[in-house]
């Protein structure tokens, strides 16, 4: 099976973390930034070349392109990049407006292109042993799932914290419901900086009557990364604060006796889950690669890349309403 080869393109604070899985994995064959020394000292770490974003797409030998650009520059690189025949990832969001996203899409499926948005967490060996665990029924049926991503900075001017943080979010949610939601709700609060949310909570309720919360805050005094998901039988909690790995992932086998006046709770132990430790981000690009390799479809693929965005502008209609 032929390796894709890779140019990624933009190499700062997050880029470089996927130019140097691409380059581990042994096939980055290209980097480009708008800084032509922080081009040259990826392309030294790597040993990739240093190209303009014209030259990547002028040259066949490179077959994928990958991005970590500004978000308002995703729709435009992506589909240059479809439309010179090359695979794409791009991070999140996929764009800004779903007029974009369903143009990527559409490009995508027309010139037989994978298409894949990096919505990290889903390639997180907790999550998705948290998901498996769901969707065979370990904890009965699914009622309730909340996630809090919160922690002290870092502060954006460029973007709120909706859009920043809770991406991750709402993808996960999504994947645990296996839909979307009818009801999207909202509220925010402008702390330091003016006309920026520095904390937002969403509500989503879907239509087998499951509800989702999500609290997004980058003013917070510590850091706080969980998501639990409450079943009739159980509850699931995936705590990606937590310092040890094999506290990252507990179920709760709770059982509540409503046959009183009051239902009353019969708390149990918490019980860990044993998880085999991998690193999201190089699952994450070793699953773009596979995809580009087997022309499967991408977990994370343009279609929920949208019905992400989709959630994120109901919530961010709230927020100005």
């Amino acid at each position: 099976m032929t390796q894709p080869r890779v140019a990624h393109i933009g190499c700062g604070y997050w880029g470089k973390n996927l130019a140097r899985n691409f380059a581990e994995l042994g096939v980055l064959e290209a980097v480009v930034d708008g800084n032509p020394d922080t081009a040259r000292a990826m392309a030294e770490v790597t040993g990739a070349r240093v190209m303009s974003f014209d030259d990547v797409l002028a040259d066949d030998a490179i077959t994928a392109v990958s991005f970590a650009t500004p978000a308002e520059t995703h729709f435009v690189l992506a589909l240059k990049a479809l439309e010179a025949g090359k695979h794409v990832y791009v991070e999140k969001p996929l764009a800004l407006s779903p007029h974009d996203a369903e143009a990527l899409i559409a490009a995508a499926k027309r010139f037989d292109r994978r298409l894949m948005v990096g919505h990290l967490l889903q390639y997180h060996p907790v999550f998705m042993e948290m998901k498996a665990r769901v969707a065979a029924g370990d904890i009965g049926q699914l009622t309730y799932v909340y996630s809090n991503r919160m922690s002290l900075g870092k502060f954006r001017t460029e973007e709120n914290v909706l859009w920043s943080f809770a991406p991750h979010d709402v993808s996960m949610l999504l994947s645990l419901a296996g839909q979307e939601p009818v009801d999207v709700s909202a509220q925010g609060a402008v702390v330091v900086t003016p006309g920026v949310e520095d904390w937002v909570t969403l509500q989503l309720g879907f239509a087998n009557g499951l509800k989702g919360h999500i609290q997004t805050s980058w003013l917070h005094p510590f850091k706080e990364q969980r998501l639990v998901a409450i079943g009739t039988q159980g509850m699931l909690v995936f705590e990606d604060s937590a310092p040890q790995w094999e506290d990252k992932l507990k179920i709760y086998r709770h059982v509540i006796d409503p046959s009183g006046v009051a239902p009353v709770p019969k708390a149990a132990e918490a019980e860990r889950i044993t998880v085999e430790k991998s690193e999201p981000l190089r699952n994450e690009c070793q699953h773009f690669l596979d995809c580009v390799a087997n022309g499967a479809t991408p977990r994370t693929d343009g279609v929920e890349g949208l019905a992400v965005l989709n959630v994120l502008r109901r919530a961010a209609a709230c927020l100005s309403a």
